[in-house]
């Protein structure tokens, strides 16, 4: 059954789950690119210590596995497409390896701010009694000294280099392992494993992580060793690691900021790190070794915040307000726009004026950021943060210091979608560098979206979306140029449908950012496609959709929303000579929370915390016009 819904001056079809007949360029690939396993430090500590990388592959293929804590059989239902395995390149495998007693290091004193756990004894035994969470909160790092300055060069930063002593050689029989696992698991055309790892670089609780994802086999990701923090804790030094390694080796990467919203200001600076002006060389290296970002993870949203964006309704999603650092005083969260995707693509425009390249053109995913193995971003089927959070109980457990952090505040988030041609390390990798990629909070809602100047070919009943978005325009990541006629305005042509067996669509948004004549930037969010017989009002805004979640099951009912909507947009407020930015957010109909459903099973009326439902999204990477 088909719907239509005229609204305004552009019409809405509500279609049924009927695919697209039309032969598509591009496939929707769904995977994560940030997933821990037993060889992370931190991971082990938490409980995880025997859900290594085969087990993370096979768990990601659907395959039924063995929970590393509480030890029962847990499976996917939908498999993913692709996966990288993202171990920690700081001790990895180490912690592992000792207490396995591979490391061949009798009784050895162990390193820097871990001294006080003075041997593989102590170690091992608090490992066996749960209680090494102890260890791995002594390796936080402490409240900076001077806040706003160069975090690395802080006088409390007690992370030099060398700072984990000689584990170099635990680290590359660790690393040979993880590449052989995903060599053994890549099936091209079937399923894909990327070889990666996390680059940690966390100075006085500035979280300035990078996941590093190459598309090569083992023959050349074995030619070198993760390059790590303890290496260096400066992007630059990062960026240009990958740059000689590449040309010794011929390997392939890409860098993917994550977690953004407790970078403490650092991640999306009008400045480097060091407080030094962005210049064209680093603009140039930068957005060349970081064309996607992560956008949502189990540490919450980075997309914007309420403070960030008053006049977003939907901004204050997933909210996450805890620093990765082991004081408690001070300990106040301050949210700032280098935190945040949204105003990092508004700063972007402000650098490229200035300096002629955007070191913040980047696209977005969504990924887990799990430490249990385990991929999991679908409510009814989360298994936390770490190990150790992974049960209603234990949830309320896991936490760092005395704060209120605990596994009722993690999200089960999120997942990475790309449109690539075929299945394959090569696709999947050239896809993340043009950018034709999004992410959502673990919903797996198909999005198309373009930009152009004329989408005439365009026919809703036949659903030709794909067909007409790339002969007619540049699909997300791309870039429009100005137009030759100084009348016109972009049309943004978009398509989401809902996740197969998920909840109904709400609405579909479009966010837009500019760079005025005095250099400033600006945001405005517009509603563009939507549900039933709403309407908007004259601020644009919609009524919500409605809530149909049954607080006593956790299920929704889809007798509100939509399955799909279709809309083609164009821009009231176009400047021909403005700078801009355009992305698409879609949101679902509310459904229940993990929080929610843990609440029912513990026979408690309300979550610990957390609310009880939440609205999941879709984020577009985004379309740039400059003139």
């Amino acid at each position: 059954m088909k719907t239509r819904y005229l609204l305004g001056s552009y019409a809405i079809l509500a279609l049924s789950f009927a695919a697209n007949a039309q032969e598509e360029v591009t496939h929707l690939y769904w995977g994560d690119t940030h997933l821990h396993t037993s060889y992370s430090f931190d991971a082990f500590m938490n409980g995880n210590k025997s859900a290594d990388p085969d087990t993370a592959y096979r768990w990601a293929k659907g395959q039924p596995v063995i929970h590393p804590y509480h030890r029962a059989r847990v499976q996917l239902a939908q498999p993913l497409d692709f996966l990288v395995v993202a171990d920690h390149a700081e001790l990895m495998g180490a912690i592992r390896a000792i207490y396995y007693d591979k490391a061949k290091l009798p009784d050895m004193s162990l390193w820097g701010s871990m001294k006080r756990w003075f041997s593989v004894k102590v170690l091992k035994s608090k490992l066996d009694d749960g209680t090494a969470p102890e260890i791995f909160l002594d390796l936080l790092p402490d409240a900076m000294e001077t806040p706003g300055g160069d975090p690395v060069a802080d006088p409390n930063n007690k992370l030099p280099t060398g700072t984990f002593g000689n584990t170099r050689a635990m680290e590359q029989i660790a690393w040979n392992e993880i590449v052989d696992a995903a060599e053994r698991h890549n099936e091209p055309g079937k399923f894909t494993s990327f070889v990666g790892w996390e680059w940690s670089s966390i100075p006085m609780g500035a979280n300035l992580h990078r996941i590093i994802m190459s598309p090569d086999g083992g023959e050349i990701s074995k030619k070198y060793q993760p390059f790590g923090s303890d290496d260096s804790q400066y992007p630059e030094d990062l960026w240009a690691w990958l740059e000689k390694t590449e040309a010794e080796t011929g390997a392939k990467f890409l860098a993917i900021p994550h977690n953004s919203n407790i970078s403490k200001g650092y991640m999306f600076q009008e400045t480097n790190l060091k407080g030094a002006p962005i210049t064209p060389e680093y603009a140039k290296r930068r957005i060349r070794w970081e064309p996607v970002a992560e956008i949502t993870q189990t540490k919450g949203d980075s997309e914007t915040h309420p403070s960030l964006s008053p006049d977003d309704t939907f901004a204050d999603f997933e909210t996450y307000q805890f620093y990765i650092q082991k004081s408690d005083d001070p300990y106040v969260y301050a949210p700032s726009k280098a935190d945040y995707v949204r105003s990092a693509l508004g700063t972007g425009l402000k650098i490229e004026q200035k300096v002629g390249t955007n070191p913040y053109k980047f696209g977005v995913i969504g990924s887990t950021d799990s430490h249990s193995g385990l991929s999991s971003a679908d409510e009814d089927n989360f298994h936390g943060k770490m190990a150790r959070d992974s049960t209603p109980e234990s949830k309320r457990l896991f936490g760092i210091g005395k704060r209120s952090l605990t596994g009722w505040n993690m999200s089960a988030s999120g997942l990475a979608a790309v449109w690539a041609e075929e299945n394959t390390r090569e696709a999947i990798f050239n896809a993340f560098k043009r950018r034709e990629v999004y992410g959502t909070s673990g919903p797996r809602m198909r999005v198309r979206f373009f930009a152009g100047w004329n989408f005439a070919a365009l026919n809703t009943q036949q659903s030709n979306v794909a067909e007409v978005g790339y002969k007619g325009g540049v699909p997300m990541g791309g870039d429009l140029t100005r137009p030759t006629d100084p009348n016109t305005a972009p049309q943004l042509l978009i398509q989401a449908t809902r996740d197969p067996v998920g909840a109904n669509l709400d609405r579909v948004q479009v966010i837009k950012g500019w760079l005025d004549t005095e250099g400033e930037t600006h945001e405005r969010i517009y509603n563009v496609a939507w549900s039933g017989s709403r309407t908007l009002d004259d601020n644009g805004n919609l009524v919500p959709v409605g809530d149909s979640v049954n607080r006593l099951t956790g299920k929704t009912d889809n007798n509100i929303g939509t399955p799909e909507l279709i809309t083609l947009w164009t821009d009231p407020d176009f400047n021909i000579d403005q700078r801009a930015f355009y992305y698409v957010r879609v949101l679902q109909i509310p459904t229940a929370r993990h929080s929610l459903l843990d609440s029912v099973a513990l026979q408690e009326k309300t979550p610990d915390q957390g609310p009880e439902t939440l609205q999941e999204r879709a984020y577009t990477s985004a379309i740039w016009y400059t003139p």
